[in-house]
C-alpha cells in the first residue's frame, strides 16, 4: 500500500538552542529539557523511558499548534519546526494514538495497559466514545476494581463511590434513577469481581471498551464532491465513511489490505481501492491540514496493521514471556493469600455465589 503527499509541509522553526518542555501523561506531569535539533521521535523516547513504557509504538505526542489546532508530533521532524505554540515551557499530551485489534492479545506491559484503561475511560465518561447504560454500570464496576481492589464490606461501606466520577453524564440525565441507586448497581458488580487482580480488572474494561463502535476510531470532518456533510473515521482496520449524523454505523469501509493507494493536497484527499475495477474515493477535508492528518494516522495504522501480520520480533517474544511470567506470579501470591486462615469459606461463597450475581457477567 502506498501513502504519498504532493506537497511539502512548511513551518516556521522556533530557534532556540534549549528548549524546556512539560509533558502531561494520563497520571503524570513530566519536565524536560532538550537542544533545538531533536526531532520528535527522540522525545516521544525519551518519555517513554522516563515511564518505564517499551510499547511505544501505540503512542504519540499531542500539541496545540500556533493557530489554536490539536495536531500530532511527526516523529521524523525537529519538534523546534512542527509549529508547536511557542510557549515556556512548551507543552505536549502524552497518549494513545493507535490502538490495537485485540487489546487481550497485544498490549504486554502493564504500564502500557493502564495509560490505555486511563484514557478509554476517560473517553467514555466525556461520551467521546458512546457507551450504553448497562456497558457503562458494568465498566465503572471494574474500574472501581482497579482502584480499589476486591470488595471488602468492613472497609467498603456504604457510600465508598461517592465520589467517585463513575458514569457518562448522558446515561445519569437519560434514567430516572438517584446516584445512590447508580451506585448500588456498580457496587453489586463491584461485589462479583472479587479476587480479580487489579491488573485483571483493566484489561477487563478495555476488552469490553474495544468492542464499542467508536472506540479507537478517529474522526475527521469531510464533504464528498457533492459537497455533502460527512464523517471519515480512521482505525486499526481501515478507513470508513460515516453520515454527517451518525458516527457508529459507517456507510462504506474501505479494509487496509483492500486500499492500494492513498494521496492527498491541498484541494483533496483520494483513496484507491486494490482492485483495478473499483471506482477511486475522493473528498475534501474542511481544511486543508486535515488531509495531512489523516494521511499521519492511515500511514501509523496500516504499519501496525502488516506488523500484526507478522511473526513477532525477538524483544516482543521476550516482553510477552516476562509479563507472562510476572502475571503467573502475582495470581499465585494472590491465591495464596486466600487460602489462608479465614479465607475457605470465602472462596466457596465466591465459586457458588458467581452465577446469582447481576446478569450479564
Amino acid at each position: 500500500m502506498l501513502f504519498a503527499a504532493t506537497r511539502a509541509d512548511l513551518a516556521t522553526p522556533l530557534r532556540k538552542k534549549q528548549v524546556n518542555v512539560r509533558v502531561t501523561t494520563m497520571d503524570a506531569e513530566l519536565e524536560f529539557s532538550f537542544n533545538g535539533s531533536t526531532r520528535g521521535r527522540q522525545l516521544l523516547e525519551q518519555v517513554a523511558r522516563t515511564i518505564g513504557l517499551r510499547e511505544i509504538w501505540y503512542f504519540g505526542l499531542q500539541f496545540v499548534d500556533n493557530r489554536g489546532l490539536v495536531s500530532w508530533l511527526l516523529e521524523d521532524k525537529k519538534v523546534t519546526e512542527q509549529n508547536v505554540k511557542n510557549e515556556t515551557p512548551l507543552q505536549f499530551r502524552f497518549r494513545v494514538q493507535y490502538y490495537p485489534e485485540d487489546v487481550d492479545e497485544e498490549l504486554i506491559q502493564d504500564v502500557t495497559r493502564k495509560l490505555f484503561f486511563l484514557q478509554v475511560k476517560e473517553q467514555i465518561l466525556s461520551d467521546e466514545i458512546y457507551c450504553p447504560p448497562e456497558t457503562a454500570v458494568l465498566l465503572a464496576s471494574y474500574a472501581v476494581q482497579a482502584k480499589y481492589d476486591e470488595y471488602d464490606k468492613s472497609v467498603h461501606r456504604q457510600g465508598y463511590l461517592s465520589s467517585e466520577r463513575l458514569l457518562p453524564k448522558r446515561v445519569l440525565d437519560q434514567h430516572k434513577l438517584s446516584k445512590e441507586q447508580w451506585e448500588d448497581r456498580i457496587q453489586a458488580w463491584h461485589e462479583e469481581h472479587r479476587a480479580m487482580l487489579k491488573e485483571d480488572a483493566i484489561i477487563e474494561y478495555l476488552k469490553i471498551a474495544q468492542d464499542l463502535e467508536m472506540y479507537g476510531v478517529s474522526y475527521f470532518e469531510i464533504r464528498n464532491k457533492k459537497g455533502t456533510e460527512l464523517w471519515l473515521g480512521v482505525d486499526a482496520l481501515g478507513i470508513n465513511i460515516y453520515p454527517k449524523d451518525d458516527r457508529l454505523t459507517p456507510k462504506i469501509g474501505f479494509p487496509w489490505n483492500e486500499i492500494g493507494n492513498v494521496s492527498f493536497d491541498n484541494k483533496k484527499f483520494v483513496i484507491k481501492p486494490m482492485d483495478k475495477k473499483s471506482p477511486h474515493i475522493m473528498f475534501h477535508g474542511t481544511q486543508p491540514r486535515i488531509h495531512k492528518a489523516i494521511m499521519q494516522l492511515a500511514k501509523g495504522n496500516h504499519r501496525l496493521y502488516a506488523r500484526r501480520r507478522m511473526a513477532d520480533n525477538i524483544e516482543v517474544q521476550q516482553m510477552k514471556a516476562q509479563a507472562k511470567q510476572d502475571r503467573l506470579q502475582k495470581k499465585m501470591e494472590r491465591s495464596s493469600g486466600a487460602a489462608g486462615p479465614g479465607h475457605e469459606a470465602g472462596g466457596g461463597e465466591e465459586e457458588g455465589g458467581a452465577g446469582g450475581g447481576p446478569a450479564g457477567g
